[in-house]
Formats: C-alpha cells, structure tokens, sequence
C-alpha cells in the first residue's frame, strides 16, 4: 500500500522528491509509509494516555494530523540541508577538479577522483555520476542528471557551465577555477549580509519569546481582577435610585483568556519562524526548526509571569 496516494497529486510529488533529496535510500513509498506507521502508534498511544486522563479522544486524530505534518516540514527541511551542504563544499570541490585536470587528468577521470570524504553527502553524488560514466553514459548527460538529482539551482548553473565548455572545448581547468573563486566570494557576501540583519533576528525572538508573553500573561491576570470584581458587584435592579453609572457581570472566563493567549502566542511564534527563516537563510520553511524551542519558551514564560503577577497582585485578587 502506498500511503503518497492520498494526497493531492501536486503535494504528492512536492513530498516524494523532498525524500529522495533527503539522501534516504529507500523509496519514498516504503519511508513514507513507516513514517505514517509511527504516527499511528504514536496516536494510539496518546488515545490510551486521554482515556485514562479522561480527555476527548477525538484529540488523537489531532496528533495524528500534527505528526504527519510534523514529518512533512522535517523532510523538507532535512531535504535543504542536504543541498544546502553540497553547495557549500561544491567551491572546494571544483577546484580540486580543476587542479586534476591540470595535473594532465582527463575530464572524466578527474572528476571521479575529486571525490572527497569531508565532500559528504556531495561525494555520493560525484561517485554515482562516475559510475554511470564509466558504463558507457555520456558524460554531459551524466553530469546533466546529478544536477537534476541534486535540485540546487547554483550547482545545476555550473554544471550547464562545464557542459558548454566540453561541447565548445574551452579551457576546462581555468573555467573551474575561476567558478570556484566566484562561489566563494558569493558565499563570503552573503555571510556578511546574514550578520548585518542578526540584530533585526535577535529582535524578533526577544519580542516574541518575551514581550508577547509578557502582555498576554498581564491581560490574563486583568481579565480575572475585573471578573472577579463583577462577581462581587451587588444587583442594582431593584434599587429606590438609578445611578448613572451602572455595572454588569462580565461573561468572559478566565479560562478562555488563557486558552485564547497561548494559541496566539504559538500562532505567533510559527510566523516569526517562517520570517526568521526567510530573513535569514531565504527559505521561510528553514525556520521551522526554531518553532518548537520558541513555542515551548514562549508558552513556559507566559506561565511562570502568570504567577509571579498572580503574587503581585494577590492583594487585588487572590488565585
């Protein structure tokens, strides 16, 4: 049974190439199926630990969901780093290639040799495509295919580049190099660019794992002062006078304020880590992993203000 199916067909094919990017080395199907096995169990778990908690069991289909989604997000992002990795050692690895080639190396072979441990996971790729190259398969097409497997948008440009050197018979080695020294000065600009915007990063975790806890947490313990306050407030219906100012009980629970702000907190948390990730790394998506640290600082400071400003206050309202 393949479990991909029964998603939308656009989604399906998005997930499928996330895992083979993943560097996995089985097929999308079976990995996608012990991942929907291991949500299961999870959810059957959570339903056993609700029941004896006497909590609704329709909550575990809720985890069921969420950890579906949660092994989605985890092999794009897995899928990201991977490539992420590869266009960080493709400079060195490049240059290397070039200095084979010098050495009197023909394109093929000095490309092979080129492969590196410390290339990880890019020396997998280098070894397949050598492979394949010396089975008989062309070595542009072969080249054309890693690329294609790879799926990074630098590494597929200078792999068209060394094509068209081979097709047009250029100087292969001083291509190379020259490639090389511009992938390096690129990578050393967007490091730069990446600390000048750190501040503006510091800035958003502050004010969303402190500040919006911090006014949430202080709205809440406001809200039960002036529930409790309408509580007391005596039935001024029945009065001889009407006074000009009147009072009536306030419906909001303070149950739903507390329910109300950390949904919005965590709410908040997951945009800040898709801007963070998209400020920071281009990718809104790489900033998920930051979510789940945020959400839980969050959501335990919004806790422990609750009650250090339930103390302060405790001669206003006692909790």
């Amino acid at each position: 049974m393949n479990t991909l199916n029964f998603y939308p067909k656009k989604i399906r094919k998005y997930y499928q190439e996330n895992i083979i990017h993943s560097g996995t080395k089985i097929s999308p199907e079976i990995y996608h199926n012990r991942l929907v096995f291991i949500s299961l169990v999870i959810s059957i778990i959570s339903s056993l630990i609700f029941y004896f908690i006497k909590i609704n069991l329709a909550y575990s289909l809720l985890v069921f969901i969420f950890m579906n989604i949660f092994f989605y997000f985890k092999i794009s992002i897995s899928a990201s780093a991977r490539i992420k990795k590869m266009e960080k050692v493709f400079p060195d690895f490049i240059s290397l290639m070039a200095s084979n080639l010098r050495s009197g190396l023909t394109v093929d072979r000095a490309f092979l040799i080129s492969a590196r441990e410390e290339f990880n996971p890019l020396d997998d790729e280098i070894e397949r495509a050598g492979k394949e190259i010396a089975t008989g398969k062309d070595i542009k097409k072969a080249f054309k295919d890693m690329s294609i497997r790879i799926n990074s948008e630098k590494i597929t440009k200078v792999i068209n580049l060394i094509n068209s050197g081979l097709s047009s018979g250029g100087n292969i080695s001083d291509l190379l190099e020259q490639t090389s020294s511009n992938m390096k000065e690129k990578e050393f600009i967007e490091k730069r660019a990446a600390s000048s915007i750190l501040m503006y990063v510091i800035f958003i975790f502050f004010a969303v794992g402190i500040g919006a806890p911090v006014l949430f947490s202080l709205s809440s313990i406001l809200v039960e002062i002036v529930v409790e306050i309408s509580s007391k407030i005596p039935d001024v219906s029945s009065a001889q006078y009407t006074l000009p100012l009147t009072f009536s009980k306030v419906n909001i629970t303070p149950d739903f304020i507390i329910y109300f702000s950390i949904i919005f907190i965590i709410v908040t948390d997951l945009i800040s880590c898709l801007v963070i990730g998209l400020v920071n790394k281009g990718e809104a998506k790489t900033g998920l992993k930051y979510f789940i640290p945020l959400a839980v600082f969050s959501v335990t400071t919004f806790f422990i203000l609750r009650i250090i400003l339930a103390k302060f206050l405790s001669g206003a309202l006692s909790i």
